[in-house]
């Protein structure tokens, strides 16, 4: 039970990890093209859900794999 902890955990690190980067990535590319705001804003929501979606299911399989 404790690494299913842990693999949990780890997946929550991770996907708080991808997110961030992501965003601050969107935040310098909106910085250097202002008039792009739209469609980098667009894409950087549909990466995050992805990232999250990952996670989600890390968390799923490593509670599930005790």
């Amino acid at each position: 039970m404790v690494l299913a902890g842990i693999g949990a955990g780890l997946a929550a690190i991770g996907a708080g990890i991808g997110v961030g980067r992501i965003g601050g990535s969107a935040m310098d590319a909106i910085a250097r093209q202002p008039e792009a705001h739209s469609k980098i804003q667009t894409t950087m929501i549909i990466a995050a859900a992805l990232v999250e979606g990952v996670a989600l299911f890390a968390v799923v399989v490593a509670l599930i794999a005790k």
